[in-house]
């Protein structure tokens, strides 16, 4: 054995603590709360849907403008487009968060469609957003999630 211990490494939660401060007039101490610096840190680097917004207009826009709906190549796209969407978010570089994209390419006939995603969310950390691009052609519908990893 080399002398070294196994840790277990435990989650890291956003921590909130109350410090109490002496009233130089009284001995009457309010509590105050604090977020500790992991909480402080965390909301500084959370995930924007804003940033997350913008990133899938452009690369929606960038791919798409001036194409026409052709089945054959719609699985291609939808996987550049996919792709090129992960990998922008990625670079905003935001610490612990896990990418989802998701892309939906569609025919454009003056039908309606309806979409629905359920999932388990973290409210507070969590993320997601979501932009539909029309044009005279096609239709499609990108949907990003940012998820906190613990």
């Amino acid at each position: 054995s080399s002398g070294r211990r196994n840790r277990r490494e435990l989650p890291r939660r956003p921590l909130t603590m109350t410090i109490y401060h002496s009233s130089p007039t009284t001995n009457h101490r309010p509590p105050t709360t604090h977020h500790s610096p992991l909480t402080a840190a965390f909301h500084r680097c959370r995930i924007s849907v804003n940033e997350m917004k913008v990133v899938i207009k452009s690369v929606v826009k960038e791919e798409l403008e001036g194409k026409t709906y052709q089945t054959e190549s719609v699985q291609d796209q939808t996987t550049a487009i996919a792709d090129k969407i992960r990998n922008r978010l990625r670079d905003l570089q935001k610490p612990r968060y896990k990418f989802f994209v998701q892309v939906v390419i569609g025919e454009q006939r003056g039908e309606g469609v309806r979409m629905g995603c359920r999932t388990f969310w973290d409210a507070d950390t969590d993320a997601y957003a979501s932009e539909t691009y029309v044009n005279d052609s096609l239709f499609c519908v990108a949907t990003a999630y940012g998820v906190y990893l613990y």
